[in-house]
């Protein structure tokens, strides 16, 4: 048969004589994807099947006979042995048509005082929640593994950048916290969007409430969420939450991105500041000498998926009226695909910084070159010498310039030059000229000093950790 000539749906009761045609088919179905949702859609049945027996709607032994299906349907699809049908267009009809084979027409009763609306509103509320959960405990490895490196590195001397030009120097280590604060943000950005999310749509039906006399806080609390949601319109058109996870994922990957960043940059021949084993890189089919840092790359990359996902979603909701309509179907996969990403990014984050290998020599170099101790001639000249900040600073800057007209450091230029452009100078200026005691003069709050680093990684693992 084809076309109109196809019996309808049986799902859709006797409203239909005929059946779509085949394109319809093909934009209609989505249990290719949202099959990922059997798990939640039997537990919202699960839960929906013993609120109705609780409040008289349904027998006892016909909620057993549900119940039981819905398990032996639960073990099919996770044995393997489950056949996902497309002309049942979604995971919830494929789960209703299977469990109608198994009790018969019992099967049937499971549907009062719920619709699809509800329950396709229900399902990916708890998968999201449960994914949330997830990717916290990545976010949560991810910064045990920052904290550990940079714990280990609170010493080690690197150059600090603003414009990706020298500026001061700071510690590997104080470097490396900035992405646990990060990291810290986007997980309490997870978790306030886990808190609005945590209100269950069940039992809106589809648009309007129902008048069988359903305990909608009952199977809230049986599934776990805080409450029912308030108004049965908003229940089943509502995707904010779906709209904020993608908005947090997508600023948590752009970090992972900026940390993906400096890690191909450090890993270059120019800069030369880490390096990553063969577990994190690979060569190239026609230069034999390459290490190319790959996983980094595609960290880098993946940032254009979730930000895809984001604008997608928006677009499909910003000009829906209430209450659902089909376009929601495609909420889904933006979700999951984003969900998939940030998992593999993260995981990717965590696993390099455990494998780099800072090298310690090449970044105290480095620290040294571009004058990177200027800031601290200047603040010497205020603090010792009695200078106001900006006549030190000019000073600063002509010192700077002579320097560079003689090709050599700050630290290498003789105490005569030093003190014909400022003649308050004296030799003890040359203890603030050595980047690392450079850095172990920053011992203000948040400061790059090894001392402070320390201590700032033991009250990270206490803030994040524990």
């Amino acid at each position: 048969m084809t076309g109109a000539n196809k019996p309808a749906n049986s799902q859709w009761g006797g409203r239909f004589t005929g059946g779509p045609a085949e394109i319809m088919r093909r934009i209609n179905a989505s249990i290719d994807y949202d099959k990922r949702l059997y798990a939640e859609d039997i537990a919202g049945s699960k839960a929906h099947c013993a609120m109705l027996v609780a409040q008289n709607i349904l027998s006892p032994q016909d909620g057993a006979a549900i119940t039981a299906g819905l398990d032996q349907i639960r073990s099919e699809i996770e044995s393997g042995s489950f056949v996902f049908s497309a002309e049942n267009e979604d995971i919830h009809m494929n789960i209703e048509a299977r469990l109608a084979e198994l009790i018969g027409p019992v099967a049937g009763r499971l549907h009062t005082a719920r619709s699809r609306n509800d329950q396709v509103a229900t399902d990916l509320r708890l998968w999201l929640r449960d994914a949330i959960d997830r990717l916290d405990l990545e976010m949560r490895g991810l910064q045990r593994a920052l904290i550990d490196r940079a714990d280990a590195e609170a010493g080690t001397v690197m150059p600090g950048y603003t414009h990706l030009q020298i500026a001061q120097p700071v510690t590997l280590g104080h470097h490396l916290l900035a992405y646990v604060e990060m990291l810290g943000r986007d997980r309490g950005r997870l978790a306030d969007c886990r808190r609005r999310l945590n209100e269950s749509p069940l039992g809106a039906a589809a648009l309007a409430g129902t008048s069988f006399p359903i305990d909608r806080f009952a199977s809230a609390a049986a599934l776990g969420f805080d409450r029912p949601a308030a108004n049965s319109l908003d229940a089943v058109s509502d995707r904010d939450f779906a709209i904020e996870f993608l908005a947090a994922a997508a600023i948590t990957v752009m970090h992972l991105s900026r940390f993906a960043e400096e890690i191909v940059t450090w890993c270059s021949s120019e800069f030369g500041f880490i390096r990553l084993s063969d577990a994190f890189t690979t060569g190239s089919s026609i230069m034999p000498q390459k290490r190319n840092p790959d996983a980094a790359e595609l960290v880098r990359a993946k940032t254009g998926r979730l930000n895809g996902a984001l604008v997608a979603l928006l677009t499909v909701m910003k000009g829906l009226p209430l209450a659902y309509g089909k376009d929601m179907q495609e909420d889904k996969v933006p979700v999951f695909e984003a969900v998939d990403a940030l998992e593999l990014c993260l995981a990717a984050a965590a696993g390099m910084v455990r494998d780099m290998q800072p090298c310690r020599e090449r970044l105290r170099d480095a620290a040294g070159q571009g004058f990177a101790t200027a800031t601290d001639l200047a603040d010497w000249l205020v603090r010792v010498a009695g200078l106001p900040f900006r006549r030190a600073h000019h000073a600063t800057g002509s010192i700077v310039r002579r320097a560079e007209a003689l090709g050599c450091t700050l630290a290498e230029l003789p105490l005569a030059e030093l003190q014909g452009v400022e003649p308050a100078l004296t030799d003890a200026v040359y203890d603030v000229l050595d980047p690392t005691r450079s850095v172990a003069s920053r011992t203000s709050f948040g400061g790059t000093a090894p001392e402070r680093v320390r201590a700032a990684a033991a009250e990270a693992r206490k803030r994040f950790l524990e």
